[in-house]
């Protein structure tokens, strides 16, 4: 896939793809059809995508009376002045905007719309980190790199721990440096041929083009003729709302992240927020600004959720009636154990019942903590909906992070807890993403997560792929059951959402990350299935709230 960013798997564009223009201008691009842009929230037997049957869902709810729900999502932030955003997102009534005082005395100043955990004095955002093996691997070397036998060591648990951040660190970072050279090149060719693309379009220096105005260029000779080509070819991967200005900008931030991997800022953390990530002190820290450069993922991850709906503007989300609490705690990179243990507190706190956490990494120094925030959402009734991952890789062998299987044992499947892998748009062996993680343990359902279109910050829409967007689908889909049927629980929301997805025995489907391996969907999660919010809302509607005890 050709994307960059740090939710999806690096391109399979190869840099020879873009040097050979010769032969590239021999054959031109075959694409997939594109499904229709909100083809996630369609119905299967009225389409034909595997959406989730939300016009459906909102008749069988038609009539009845839907209270708000407070939805906290958990990611790089979000554009507070979207369109699609701005009237729905949530608001601290306790607190008196741009005072510069703790008016709720909740330890967080001026947190109006939510938190940045990953702010600091001055306005400033940590929002370009490394990855945690990087950061774990810098942290023990001195003390481990010359060990080569374990019994030289008394403390044999953090030495099986070195080894484990040492295997990843190396993989990480041949990886890395595989791609470094493979998409340097990319990078130039894409560069000098929209170069080329712009002039035959008569655009500045600083224009931009889509795939439609490829079409526009009147080919004048070669070097034109096969930059055209190298775009059809790019597009036909991207899909066709992209721009040559949005591509050429994510493959520089890859770029960037994977070069701080290799040659990493270890400093950037203390310098810009100031805190230890590795001291859990209660102490404060972060700021109240929550849109930063990088928030184009949240934004699109919260407009998923609940974008504004019929306004003919950007997109509809799920749910009608939500409140969206931001919350910064995911840089371009991996995040912080603390930040996330904090920021689920944060979200609990302050009255979410729904928290969307679409990122996920290889390595927890301090999975207690978060393990420990998961349990005291448990507590307090509150659903956390997760991102299976875009490693297509089997989690019942390779877990990532953060999971619900508890470091203390109590917990391998938590009642309050979903993990969600990304589905496409049509049946058939393409149905599960490439890209997906998955696991019949592990991962609880399959949502819409290839070619799904959302809001951004730079354009109105933008399709991407990825278990970030299947992720706020279902968490969107828990929030609409919460506003028809509020005195359900955080594990019947969970129990409905995963008893809407009906098995797909006999379906074989291309495993994630195989060309040629073919496995029945029914093996790649608990369900075997896909959300669909009609059947959710039907099950809900059948159910006796519960009586919780604390």
């Amino acid at each position: 896939m050709f994307k960059f960013c740090k939710y999806v798997s690096a391109t399979t564009l190869s840099a020879a793809l873009l040097i050979n223009l010769p032969a590239l201008a021999q054959q031109a691009p075959v694409a997939d059809p594109a499904p229709p842009k909100a083809w996630h929230l369609l119905d299967l037997k009225e389409s034909g995508f595997y959406g989730i049957s939300l016009k459906q869902a909102y008749l069988f709810v038609q009539g009845k009376k839907s209270k708000p729900v407070v939805v906290a999502t958990i990611d790089s932030g979000a554009d507070t002045s979207q369109t699609d955003l701005k009237t729905v997102l949530w608001v601290n009534k306790k607190e008196i905007p741009g005072n510069g005082i703790d008016d709720d005395h909740n330890g967080y100043v001026d947190d109006v719309h939510g938190w940045n955990f990953l702010g600091g004095p001055g306005g400033k955002a940590d929002f370009t980190e490394t990855t945690e093996e990087v950061r774990e691997y810098n942290k023990l070397k001195d003390k481990y790199a010359s060990v080569t036998d374990s019994t030289a060591n008394t403390n044999k648990k953090e030495y099986a721990y070195w080894l484990r951040v040492k295997t990843v660190y190396d993989s990480t970072v041949n990886k890395a440096n595989t791609e470094i050279g493979q998409l340097s090149p990319v990078m130039n060719a894409l560069m000098v041929t929209s170069g080329y693309i712009k002039r035959g379009l008569n655009l500045p220096a600083n224009g931009t083009f889509t795939q439609a105005d490829l079409a526009k260029v009147k080919v004048a000779n070669d070097t034109l003729s096969q930059s055209k080509y190298v775009w059809e070819s790019v597009f036909a991967q991207e899909g066709a709302g992209s721009t040559n200005a949005k591509i050429i900008k994510d493959l520089s931030e890859y770029l960037a992240k994977l070069n701080n991997d290799v040659s990493p800022d270890l400093t950037s953390r203390k310098r810009i927020v100031g805190d230890d990530p590795d001291t859990m002190d209660g102490k404060p820290y972060g700021n109240n600004l929550v849109k930063f450069a990088d928030a184009a993922h949240g934004t699109g991850v919260a407009g998923l959720i609940g974008a504004v709906r019929n306004n003919n503007y950007g997109i509809n989300g799920v749910a009608d009636n939500v409140k969206l609490m931001i919350i910064k705690a995911v840089p371009n990179g991996d995040e912080y154990d603390k930040d996330i243990a904090n920021a689920i507190r944060y979200a609990v706190d302050n009255g979410a019942r729904v928290v969307n956490m679409s990122f996920g990494k290889k390595i927890s120094p301090h999975k207690e903590w978060v393990d420990a925030a998961f349990k005291y959402a448990a507590s307090k009734n509150v659903l956390l909906v997760m991102a299976a991952g875009n490693d297509n890789q089997d989690m019942d062998t390779q877990p990532e992070f953060p999971n619900d299987t508890f470091l203390d044992g109590s917990s391998t499947d938590a009642d309050n807890v979903i993990s969600v892998g990304a589905s496409g748009p049509k049946l058939g062996q393409n149905l599960a993403g490439d890209f997906s993680n998955y696991g019949k343990k592990n991962v609880d359902i399959f949502a819409p997560g290839v070619k799904v279109t959302s809001i951004t910050t730079d354009a109105e829409v933008d399709t991407e792929d990825g278990t970030s967007f299947s992720s706020p689908i279902t968490a969107g889909i828990a929030a609409l059951i919460l506003e028809y049927y509020p005195t359900l629980s955080a594990r019947q929301v969970k129990e409905a959402i995963l008893g809407s997805a009906t098995p797909l025995t006999g379906t074989m489907v291309l495993k994630p990350g195989s060309k040629t391996e073919k496995v029945d969907f029914t093996t790649l999660s608990k369900t075997g299935g896909i959300v669909n919010a009609y059947k959710a809302l039907q099950l809900a509607s059948k159910m006796k709230p519960e009586v919780l005890v604390n």
